[in-house]
């Protein structure tokens, strides 16, 4: 058994992710993520998780050819909702006891988010995937992982990237010189634009003090690590954070 830095994390994974880099839903990759997410549950760590809906589509994108903004979301919301789904029951595959909330009531298929409820099945051993956004539009993925890990009272956010190994001062797979910071400020982030998340989710995470680890998850067992605080990635914080 490995020895956890932390008792209670926020997973951010992007909808690429389960699609393997393609469109749609891969299921021997959601399994292979759901392998390493079951170390991670194993070893006694709480895990919330917010999956983006990149694979399936994207509410910017659509907005960008013509369609409403709001609408375009709302779809862009459903895709999440379907990765989800998708992760809880590799999840579940694997004896790992999941629940489901949606920011958009859909009691059929996965229970409201009430955060009270939440915190309660993650001090159960249960993990915990938060599904729909905030259930506003023009809010992202990343936004609705800073949110939830603030009221989830998460110790850290992983932001889990397919085939990047951290945060870089310019784009590693154009700029072969590029330079990987192990760490970096809140407001280094946002001053140099360096998408680690979006800016309202930055400064969500730099006005509340909770740090990020970004990094590669498509090394195994890398998210184990994460939360073992082994030095992987790249560690954004404020000075008075330990990484």
């Amino acid at each position: 058994m490995a020895v956890p830095k932390y008792k209670r994390v926020l997973l951010k994974l992007s909808g690429e992710s389960l699609g393997g880099g393609t469109f749609g839903i891969d299921p021997e990759v959601v399994g292979v993520i759901a392998d390493e997410i079951r170390l991670v549950a194993e070893n006694g760590v709480q895990m919330g998780i917010v999956v983006g809906g990149g694979n399936i589509w994207r509410g910017a994108a659509g907005s960008a050819k013509g369609m409403d903004r709001v609408t375009a979301d709302h779809i862009g919301m459903l895709a999440t909702v379907m990765n989800s789904l998708a992760l809880q029951d590799a999840l579940e595959e694997r004896g790992v006891p999941t629940r489901v909330q949606t920011a958009i009531e859909m009691r059929q298929i996965a229970e409201p988010y009430i955060r009270r409820r939440a915190i309660r099945h993650l001090e159960k051993g249960r993990v915990v995937i938060f599904a729909a956004g905030t259930g506003n539009p023009y809010f992202s993925t990343d936004t609705t992982a800073a949110l939830r890990a603030l009221e989830i009272e998460a110790e850290v956010i992983l932001m889990a990237k397919r085939g990047v190994d951290g945060v870089y001062d310019s784009d590693p797979r154009i700029n072969p010189d590029a330079k990987r910071y192990e760490r970096i400020g809140y407001l280094d982030v946002l001053n140099q634009n360096l998408g680690v998340m979006d800016s309202t989710a930055t400064s969500l995470c730099m006005d509340n003090n909770i740090p990020i680890i970004v990094f590669n998850f498509s090394e195994r067992e890398n998210i184990l690590k994460a939360v073992c605080g082994k030095k992987l990635g790249t560690f954004v914080g404020g000075e008075n954070h330990d990484d």
